[in-house]
């Protein structure tokens, strides 16, 4: 069987950008999204199964991202860093790396923006001394960080456990006990952010308090009463994220660990931020399924077919609306646009999730059921994407969409009513 016609399947050049878009990145940004685009074809995909089966912490490749200087995009230049990020004036340069990663292993692409939205936080309130210390051992060490807030207040039908975590002030700091679920790189990171309420469990989606008793709290997971329990992990997808629980038996975190002042995190809207970034993993698993079917249709010689036809269109159209959704929130975080950026993230992030399930579908209905065959990638897209969109609701999502349209109160980072 011929090799595919690689013009026809080369509408996507190395900065991972149909070439139907005009959209432009830094040469900085260009510079990595290559990068990262060239490792995650040669390397991460090749991982992401094996991975997947065993449910395993991606660590060769946040060490092939370490060794090829790509571990700290959103450090300030000054720090060592790639200088990229909503905060850095480069938005869009992120989350076209973000993509790339997600074109290779969802799972992978969500430890990675954990990192990268950490290190968000570290430069947006971290003190001078935090930010050296701190940016140091991610650009000299390679250390993977991570931020964590999980405590769902209700359990589930037939669930025992329960989760959360209490915080109480001790000499020198602060004093964490109990547990946390949905923490991703549990068993991968070397330091996690924990957002934890002086008010009680819930973390930042059930603050009571309006968020001002909301902490940040530096947590290095090696300290020996942090323990994980890798039993309660066992999803239908996103399996390598090792999302574990984590127990926490009088976590003692020093005051110089502490980021930012009380309730900041909410009172400025930092979850706002990291909104587009799922975005852009959402359009990584719609760009992977576009060139998957593209290249799998020609193969079979099903070109010809005008139903195919109008599925590969409409694949085509989907991954390029995605990228001007989020190359229009990158231009307002950008210049300056924040409270408008804030809530045009979420729209976005609607949006792009509808269009990567209609991706996904449109390009399993082009290829069949030899597409769900492992180890098939599309495979493992739909089990990821399926339980990745699960991260926020989408009917909240856009009730806050509406509720703001209407001059209604809203919540544009949890989207609580």
């Amino acid at each position: 069987m011929s090799q595919p016609d690689q013009e026809a399947i080369g509408a996507l050049p190395r900065d991972g950008l149909p070439v139907e878009l005009s959209i432009e990145l830094s040469p900085e940004a260009k510079d990595a999204v290559e990068r990262v685009g060239d490792l995650s074809r040669e390397r991460f995909a090749p991982r992401a199964d094996e991975y997947d089966r065993s449910a395993s912490f991606p660590e060769a490749d946040f060490d092939d991202l370490f060794d090829a200087g790509l571990l700290a995009p959103t450090a300030p230049r000054e720090s060592g860093g790639l200088g990229l990020g909503p905060l850095c004036g480069d938005a869009f340069g992120l989350w076209m790396m973000t993509k790339e990663i997600a074109k290779a292993d969802l799972s992978l692409a969500r430890c990675w923006e954990g990192h990268a939205n950490s290190l968000v936080l570290i430069d947006a309130l971290g003190s001078p001394e935090q930010q050296q210390r701190w940016f140091g051992g991610v650009v000299q060490d390679g250390e993977k960080w991570v931020a964590w807030s999980g405590e769902p207040r209700a359990p589930k039908p037939g669930e025992a456990n329960s989760f959360g975590t209490a915080v109480t002030r001790v000499d020198g700091g602060w004093a964490v006990s109990g547990n946390k679920v949905f923490a991703t790189s549990a068993t991968g990171a070397d330091w996690a952010i924990l957002l934890v309420n002086r008010a009680g469990p819930g973390g930042a989606r059930h603050a009571d308090d309006a968020g001002e008793g909301l902490l940040m709290l530096a947590c290095r997971l090696a300290d020996s009463t942090v323990s994980v329990d890798d039993s309660w992990w066992d999803p239908i997808g996103m399996r390598a994220t090792v999302s574990h629980l984590v127990r926490f038996d009088d976590t003692f975190v020093a005051d110089a660990d502490v980021i930012g002042e009380p309730g900041s995190y909410l009172r400025e809207g930092w979850q706002t931020a990291f909104i587009p970034h799922y975005g852009a993993s959402f359009l990584g698993a719609a760009q992977a399924a576009y060139e998957y079917a593209l290249e799998y249709v020609i193969h079979q010689g099903k070109g010809g077919d005008p139903y195919v036809q109008q599925r590969v269109g409409a694949m085509l159209i989907n991954v390029e609306a995605g990228h001007l959704w989020l190359d229009y929130v990158a231009s307002l975080w950008d210049g300056g646009h924040r409270e408008e950026a804030q809530l045009c993230g979420s729209r976005a992030r609607h949006v792009i999730e509808h269009l990567a399930e209609e991706t996904l579908h449109h390009c399993i209905r082009a290829c069949g059921a030899r597409a769900l065959v492992r180890p098939s990638p599309i495979e493992r897209i739909l089990r990821d994407l399926t339980f990745y969109l699960r991260h926020d609701n989408d009917d909240h999502i856009l009730a806050t969409i509406g509720r703001a349209a209407l001059g209604e109160t809203h919540d544009p980072s949890f989207y609580k009513p």
